[in-house]
């Protein structure tokens, strides 16, 4: 299932993504699941895709948070138990974070995604690098990495020094920027940290956009004979741990 809220835009590009992964994708409305929860149960994994949820008000993320926690709450934490993998990429992974189900255990919430430290919205190609010591499934066979463009203006990471040290002792930062400053570092997160999974590893949000790199011809140098590394097989991995 890929959730669809007024503002999300980037559905129909999951969608691809899992298709060309190998998986039958079914773009869902955020108000059909408001009516019918227990649909979720039907569904092997659960995508929050990017753009610009509600438009943005009150913050990223935060009203479409509301309607994962108060709507749905529920269901979603049944399906995150079962062990099944939820991915939250942009939009999707504030939303993930504002709605506590990223990192999880935390009470209140220590950490959030807010305004780029520049200032400004960034829409630019950066590298990932996957953490060594993440058990997460999402990561399986990424161990050279990941090259995805970003599009975000709220996508810095920030927590505090203790959060930081937690998160970091249970291997819960699944993906870093390649470097600590700018550009590497599009936005100044906390420890350059770009995306982190729950505690069980089959959760997972990140603020590159993986779904837009899944054909050779998408990466910016193509033409100069590079390809990169792509963002499929984190598709492929969501789909192997959904059968499994």
């Amino acid at each position: 299932m890929i959730l669809h809220a007024n503002g999300s835009n980037r559905d129909h590009d999951a969608a691809l993504a899992v298709e060309l992964a190998g998986g039958k994708p079914r773009i869902v409305h955020v108000n059909e699941l408001k009516s019918n929860p227990s649909m979720l149960e039907d569904h092997g994994m659960l995508i929050v895709p990017g753009g610009f949820s509600y438009g943005d008000d009150l913050g990223a993320g935060v009203l479409w948070a509301l309607d994962l926690r108060e709507r749905f709450g529920e269901q979603l934490q049944k399906f995150v138990s079962s062990g099944r993998p939820v991915l939250g990429i942009c939009n999707g992974f504030q939303t993930l974070v504002k709605a506590g189900v990223l990192p999880g255990g935390f009470t209140p919430r220590r950490t959030t995604l807010t305004y780029n430290a520049g200032g400004h919205f960034e829409c630019r190609w950066v590298t990932l690098e996957a953490s060594q010591h993440s058990s997460s499934p999402w990561l399986t066979g990424l161990e050279d990495g990941l090259d995805t463009p970003v599009a975000h203006g709220e996508g810095r990471f920030v927590c505090d020094d203790e959060t930081l040290a937690m998160l970091e002792t249970q291997n819960l930062v699944a993906l870093r920027y390649s470097g600590d400053s700018y550009p590497f570092n599009p936005n100044g997160s906390t420890g350059s940290i770009a995306g982190i999974t729950n505690a069980a590893g089959n959760v997972l949000g990140l603020m590159p956009h993986p779904e837009n790199h899944v054909f050779d011809w998408q990466h910016p140098r193509f033409h100069r004979g590079e390809i990169g590394r792509s963002g499929l097989t984190l598709f492929q991995n969501g789909l192997k741990l959904a059968s499994s």
